[in-house]
């Protein structure tokens, strides 16, 4: 990415070349920032790395890493832990854990080809730093080339860092920073004519507490349209799983991610390693229960065999 080009969603600040930022790991070994990453810490050396939360990995989190890969090898780096930090209510994922590098593949058509790598970040790690003291980490500690970042990021103690700010300190130390304009929702759903209520920073971008809420009135097609994919509830099977020859019972105890409101969706399909057919999934309050369409789909060993199941919402 040469100096001063600039992409259309895309307002790019470059500052390649400049000198003067002594590179110095000394403390490394007992500070580690990428809590999935050795100790050497350069599984993001000489990247563009994209910051955010990325919970549900959402067209809006997709367009980061877009930009990203324009310039380089893309990244994500997530900050987890945030919610023990700061005493927030537990909430489930949006996206199962076992089931993120399976999203991010399929990102690679948008992405040059490349699938975006995420590792992550400890809060408790970082919730302490200035603005400065962060950026000056990204750049000594794991030696990146550059960041993206949407146009409303916050970061530092107290959030205290923009977008702005972000750029200045960049340049400061040598690092590429390119601010993408939010992925607006088109869609704009509201439900019994009320529009949705989401959260004072709201300005109508795409946003996972958005998909949250779309997930919680049960409205998988907005759902989807969010997201950019069908959302995929994941459980784990055990031995409270009941099967028939056309049905699955489990608790909900079961699910490793958010599903969406209790009640019956039809347009459903089962996967696991591989497609197992179509199906109609009705979720109460403490169970999910899965009719497959085809009686010939499950055979007796099909779920017996696996460990984990999947559901896509159509």
């Amino acid at each position: 990415m040469k100096k001063g080009q600039s992409w259309n969603s895309l307002k790019t600040f470059s500052s390649f070349g400049r000198s003067g930022v002594k590179q110095n790991n000394d403390d490394l070994v007992n500070d580690r920032l990428l809590i999935d990453c050795g100790e050497d810490q350069d599984c993001v050396l000489g990247g563009i790395v994209a910051l955010g939360k990325f919970d549900a990995l959402h067209i809006g989190h997709r367009e980061l890493a877009m930009h990203a890969s324009k310039a380089g090898p893309p990244f994500l780096l997530s900050f987890v832990g945030m919610a023990e930090v700061l005493g927030w209510t537990y909430k489930p994922p949006i996206v199962a854990l076992c089931d993120r590098n399976r999203v991010l593949s399929s990102w690679a058509p948008y992405c040059r080809n490349m699938v975006p790598l995420e590792y992550q970040v400890e809060f408790s790690k970082v919730r302490s730093l200035s603005p400065r003291q962060f950026v000056e980490r990204l750049s000594k500690d794991l030696r990146i080339k550059g960041v993206v970042a949407g146009e409303n990021y916050r970061f530092g103690y107290k959030a205290s860092g923009d977008a702005a700010e972000l750029v200045k300190l960049c340049e400061e130390f040598g690092l590429s920073a390119f601010i993408v304009r939010s992925v607006m929702d088109t869609a704009k759903r509201s439900h019994n004519g009320v529009a949705a209520a989401i959260n004072s920073s709201d300005k109508g971008q795409v946003s996972s507490t958005r998909v949250r809420h779309a997930l919680a009135m049960g409205d998988m097609e907005y759902v989807s349209k969010l997201l950019g994919r069908k959302h995929r509830l994941v459980l784990m099977v055990n031995q409270n799983c009941l099967h028939e020859r056309k049905k699955i019972v489990l608790p909900n105890s079961c699910m490793l991610n958010m599903p969406p409101a209790e009640g019956l969706y039809e347009n459903c399909d089962l996967v696991t390693g591989g497609y197992l057919g179509p199906c109609r999934v009705i979720i109460n309050s403490d169970t999910i229960v899965i009719e497959m369409k085809d009686e010939n789909s499950l055979s007796p060993n099909s779920i017996q065999e696996v460990r984990q199941l999947g559901i896509e919402f159509g």
